[in-house]
C-alpha cells in the first residue's frame, strides 16, 4: 500500500492536484468495504495498476458500450455534434448473411442475418431493438431514386403500419414505406384507392407505378428523418398483395 500511496502522491504533484492522492487507509477501504473512488483516484488507479478507467469503472456498474442506448433517453431539441460515443468499445452488428442474399434485389435484413458479433462500432447497436427491422436497397432496384439510391441501408419502424393520407409540401416530408408482396419487397411511397394500395415510384425513377389489390395496412411515419417503414398486413404479419401494373 504504501508504493501506491508514493506513486499517487507524484501523480497529484504531477497534476497540482491532491485529490489524486490515495492514503493507505482510503486504498484499504477502496478494496475492502466497497468505497466509491472520487474521479481523480479513478485515473490514479489506473495509472498504477496499469488498468483501462472503463474497466475500473465497469467495476462499479458503470458500462460505457451503454452510452448508445441511453443517448436514446435524452432527446434534445436543436441539432448539435455528438461526441459522447469516442469511448465505447464493442457493439453488436450483423456478422454473417444468409448466402442467399443476392445485393441486386431489395431485400429484409432482418430475415437474412444469421448471427450479430460484437465490434466497435457504438451507435450500431441500436440496430438490436424489436421494433426495428432493417433493409437493404438492391442494386437494381430504381424505385425510389434518386431520393434512395440502390445500395442504401434503412431503418424499418415495424410499428408504423398504416399509410398517411395528406398534402406534403416536398418529397422529403412525406412516408416512405418498405412494402412486401409476393413478388418480393419494394421501397414506395403508398396512397389509397378504396381497396387498392397504389405503390408510386419517385417522378425520376424508370420504374413503373404498381398497384396492391388487397385491403391489407402498411406501414406509415413521417418523412425527412432518414428512416424507411415496413408495411404490415393480416396474413401472416405480412403484406401479401397481388401486384398489378396500371
Amino acid at each position: 500500500m504504501r508504493e501506491v500511496e508514493n506513486a499517487s502522491l507524484r501523480i497529484a504533484a504531477r497534476h497540482s492536484n491532491d485529490e489524486y492522492a490515495i492514503a493507505p487507509s482510503r486504498l484499504s477501504d477502496i478494496e475492502t468495504k466497497g468505497v466509491v473512488p472520487s474521479i481523480y483516484r479513478l485515473y490514479t488507479l489506473g495509472v498504477i495498476y496499469r488498468l483501462d478507467v472503463r474497466e475500473i469503472l465497469a467495476w462499479y456498474g458503470i458500462d460505457l458500450n451503454q452510452l448508445a442506448q441511453d443517448l436514446a433517453l435524452s432527446l434534445p431539441p436543436k441539432s448539435h455534434r455528438a461526441e459522447a460515443l469516442p469511448a465505447t468499445t464493442t457493439i453488436r452488428v450483423p456478422i454473417r448473411l444468409d448466402p442467399s442474399f443476392d445485393s441486386r434485389r431489395t431485400a429484409n435484413l432482418g430475415r437474412i442475418v444469421e448471427q450479430w458479433g460484437t465490434v466497435p462500432l457504438a451507435y450500431l447497436d441500436q440496430f438490436s431493438r424489436d421494433h426495428y427491422t432493417y433493409a437493404y436497397i438492391g442494386s437494381e432496384d430504381l424505385t425510389m431514386y434518386p431520393l434512395l439510391p440502390p445500395g442504401t441501408f434503412l431503418q424499418v419502424d415495424e410499428t408504423r403500419n398504416r399509410v398517411v393520407q395528406g398534402v406534403w409540401r416536398s418529397e422529403y416530408e412525406r412516408p416512405i414505406y418498405f412494402v412486401e408482396t409476393r413478388e418480393g419487397y419494394t421501397c414506395c411511397w403508398c396512397t389509397l384507392q378504396g381497396d387498392n394500395i397504389v405503390l408510386q415510384p419517385h417522378s425520376l425513377s424508370p420504374s413503373s407505378t404498381a398497384r396492391a389489390t388487397s385491403s391489407e395496412g402498411c406501414g406509415s411515419n413521417w418523412a425527412g428523418d432518414g428512416n424507411c417503414r415496413q408495411t404490415r398486413g393480416v396474413e401472416g404479419g405480412e403484406c401479401f398483395a397481388r401486384l398489378e401494373r396500371a
